[in-house]
Parts: structure tokens; C-alpha cells; sequence
């Protein structure tokens, strides 16, 4: 029953794909018009667009139809590719934050350039991640023709960049291929920066995640964890050890039901969970042989 209505009104993915292939209609009635132009008249026109959208005449939206269908026709003079209408369709997608799933060869590298080109054009950068740094090279050499044709610059961040100054200008170019764990890297060595000019990274406008379900899921069940030089002065250490010397272990006193919890010592182990708690006692033990008021404020958390 359920699979005869399915065939009838369709799925709801189905009404989705519908609804894009409505809007790739209009870019094909475009290809003949980019077709007939040379290659300086077509690139004009693109640099049109991208300045009505930097100029905040248009929106990326509004120009869509006209730069996937010179896209496309970039695309088959620098690469000798076309754009199908399915991949078509993908770029809208993307260019929507939506995932698309397509199968190995079906040409999703090619199908990220519509998106990519598209939100490159308000000139605030684009980040393109894929899970390793082979395909990082690759495909930011393979889609370079195309991307410097329409006036873009293109980056690619790998482990052998190996300087703040080099990878900062991959960075600042319009387009940037990486991986998860270059972007996520740099992120945390930039928050880590004492002045904003020594940054790498640009602001995060737009990003194309390839593998999405590997990177966002597989891979983020593995933190990213940076350290830093410390403040600590090391006498601390031993001072600490010193003072750790003179507490006396101690234990909880069995008290009746409603009475307040007594403990005897200045700390009291717990075998089962493994964890040592100061008493009060040994708290202000603690303070008095470090000399502080508080050994929990902000200023005393070194010593803690």
C-alpha cells in the first residue's frame, strides 16, 4: 500500500529533486548565449556579476542562474568537462547547506565548483575540506584552470606548509583547499596568538565539506588538543610536594542520621573512585603553609 502511494505522489526527496530541476531549466536555456561569447567577453561577464555582489547590488542568490551557466561554460574550455544537470543540481544543494550524496565518479569534485565559485564571489574566502592532504593537492591543482580563468586565486593548506608567512597566503586566496585537522589546527594555534595580525586564517565565510559523514562524525570522535608554554613557576612543585608531606591522611566519622558529615586528617581518600577530598581543616592547612587566603581564587591557580 505504502509503496503504491510512493509511486504515485513520490517521496519527499523526490518533490526536492523536482523542485531543483525546475531551476536548472533556465541555466540551460543559458548555454547557448555563454557558448557564442570568446573568452575575454566571457570573463567580463562573470566579473560583472561578482562585482553587482560585492558591491551589495545582488545577492548570490539572484546570480546564480547566470554564474552556474558560466561556470559550466568555464569549466568545458579549462577542463573540457561539463556540468550534467544532475550535478547541477548538487551545486544548489551545497549552495543551500544541505548535504549531497553522490556515488564514487559521479564527479562531486566538479560538482563543488558551481557552489564554490558562486560564494567566492563576495571575496570573504571559501574553504574547501577534504580528509587527507592528497586529496587536498589534487584537487585544487585539477580545478585551478577553471577557478584562475574566472579570476580567482586558489590556496591549499597541507602538512608541508610549514610557516606562519606560507600559510597565511594560502589563506587569503580566494579559494582554499585543507584538511579537518589543518583548518582545526590553525584555528587553535590563532586563539592561542598574542596580536590578530600574526593569524593565518581569514574570517570563516563559506565552507564545502567533503565526506561530510567522515569528517563530521568519524573524525570528530577524535579531539584536537594543542598545548602551550606554561606560566608555572617550577619552585611551585616542590613547595607543593613539601606541603603535600605534612598532611595527615585522615578518615569520615560515623555520625547519626541528619548529623552533619565529621571527618578527621586533612584529606580523606577514596579507594572505590580514586580521588582525594581536602577536608576543611586541611584545607586551611593548605593555605596557611602556602601563605594565601584562598586556594581556589583566580590568582592562586597555579598552586591548585
Amino acid at each position: 500500500m505504502i509503496k503504491s502511494i510512493l509511486k504515485v505522489f513520490g517521496t519527499q526527496n523526490d518533490k526536492i529533486i523536482k523542485s531543483y530541476l525546475k531551476k536548472v531549466q533556465p541555466i540551460n536555456a543559458l548555454e547557448s548565449k555563454y557558448e557564442a561569447m570568446d573568452d575575454d567577453t566571457l570573463k567580463a561577464a562573470f566579473e560583472t556579476l561578482k562585482s553587482s555582489v560585492r558591491n551589495e547590488e545582488k545577492s548570490v542568490d539572484d546570480v546564480l542562474t547566470d554564474s552556474f551557466a558560466i561556470t559550466r561554460e568555464a569549466a568545458k574550455r579549462t577542463l573540457g568537462m561539463r556540468h550534467y544537470d544532475v550535478q547541477m543540481i548538487g551545486g544548489m544543494v551545497l549552495n543551500d547547506g544541505n548535504i549531497a550524496e553522490m556515488k564514487t565518479g559521479e564527479g562531486k569534485t566538479l560538482v563543488a565548483t558551481l557552489a564554490v565559485v558562486l560564494n567566492a564571489m563576495k571575496g570573504k574566502g571559501v574553504h574547501v575540506v577534504t580528509v587527507n592532504d592528497y586529496l587536498a593537492s589534487r584537487d585544487s591543482e585539477e580545478m585551478r584552470p577553471l577557478y584562475e580563468f574566472l579570476g580567482y586565486t586558489v590556496g591549499s593548506i597541507t602538512a608541508d606548509v610549514d610557516n606562519d608567512m606560507n600559510r597565511k597566503a594560502q589563506y587569503d586566496a580566494d579559494i582554499t583547499y585543507g584538511t579537518n585537522n589543518e583548518y582545526g589546527f590553525d584555528y587553535l594555534r590563532d586563539n592561542m596568538k598574542v596580536r590578530a595580525e600574526e593569524k593565518v586564517q581569514r574570517e570563516h565565510h563559506y565552507a564545502i565539506v567533503d565526506e561530510v559523514d567522515s569528517i563530521l562524525i568519524d573524525e570528530a570522535r577524535t579531539p584536537l588538543i594543542i598545548s602551550g608554554p606554561t606560566q608555572r613557576d617550577h619552585n611551585h612543585y616542590a613547595k607543593a610536594n613539601d606541603i603535600a608531606k605534612q598532611m595527615q591522611r585522615g578518615e569520615k566519622v560515623e555520625t547519626k542520621a541528619g548529623e552533619p558529615e565529621q571527618t578527621t586528617g586533612d584529606f580523606i581518600v577514596d579507594e572505590k573512585n580514586r580521588t582525594i577530598v581536602m577536608t576543611e581543616d586541611g584545607l586551611q592547612k593548605a593555605q596557611d603553609l602556602f601563605e594565601v587566603e584562598n586556594l581556589y581564587s583566580l590568582e592562586n591557580a597555579a598552586l591548585s
